[in-house]
């Protein structure tokens, strides 16, 4: 596996945010998104936390064995009890027979949920890891953001993984329009009005700005008619300066 890091803090996002999670942030990915605030290029070293929540970092060579990373995950819930195991990247079903092997093998020693964390794009490679997944957390792209039209992929995708626990987050800027949006809301009706729709406001960074409180409001609100549980979450790591 080609990783960036492996570390134990809590999430900051979405339906499980506060969970104490293991994170193992893999490199490459299919999309390139304006909003992304992670450097997911291949690099020779892997940087792995030298205690759960130390934040600090020892740097072991990539790429990084499945034995290796059951290895650390398996010290790190001896240390802190942990939630669930984050495979995240990039896109970690690029890679997703790591993701199965390495999930197996972690469920054999931990008793702790796998965590997938996705762009939504690979219906065929989630098929293959289904098996060995609790919670999905996908992102729904717009083409504001990628330049591409990804929700044809985004339906195969949803069909598959509503058989575990599934929600959908969608990050909203300035840039997001009504149409975009609503289109995401409506596909997700359309797979099932009862999965939940997280509102994530973009946290600003390059040229992307965020969107008014009023918009927010309006858009949850309008997708309310639609879905039955609509909400809205801001990225709560980077307030309390955590990974």
């Amino acid at each position: 596996m080609n990783l960036i890091e492996i570390f134990s803090s809590a999430q900051g996002e979405g339906k499980f945010i506060g969970c104490r999670q293991i994170f193992v942030r893999m490199a490459d990915c299919n999309l390139r998104c304006a909003y992304c605030d992670t450097n997911f290029s291949r690099a020779d070293f892997c940087n792995v936390e030298t205690f759960a929540g130390a934040m600090e970092f020892a740097p072991i060579k990539n790429p990084v064995t499945v034995a290796q990373v059951v290895d650390v995950v398996k010290n790190f819930c001896e240390q802190v009890p942990t939630h669930s195991v984050s495979f995240t990247g990039g896109e970690p079903l690029l890679n997703w027979q790591s993701v199965f092997d390495a999930a197996t093998e972690i469920k054999k020693v931990c008793d702790v949920k796998i965590f997938l964390e996705t762009n939504g794009t690979l219906a065929d490679e989630l098929a293959k890891v289904l098996s060995v997944v609790d919670i999905i957390s996908m992102d729904v792209k717009f083409s504001s953001v990628t330049n591409e039209d990804t929700f044809t992929r985004h339906k195969k995708f949803l069909q598959i993984a509503r058989e575990k626990d599934l929600y959908v987050k969608a990050v909203l800027s300035d840039e997001t329009t009504a149409e975009e949006f609503f289109r995401a809301v409506e596909l997700v009706a359309e797979i099932s009005p009862n999965i939940l729709f997280i509102i994530q406001p973009v946290t600003p960074v390059g040229a992307v700005k965020a969107a008014s409180p009023k918009k927010i409001l309006q858009f949850q609100a309008a997708a309310l008619k639609i879905l039955r549980d609509v909400r809205i979450i801001p990225q709560t790591h980077k307030a309390i300066n955590i990974f």
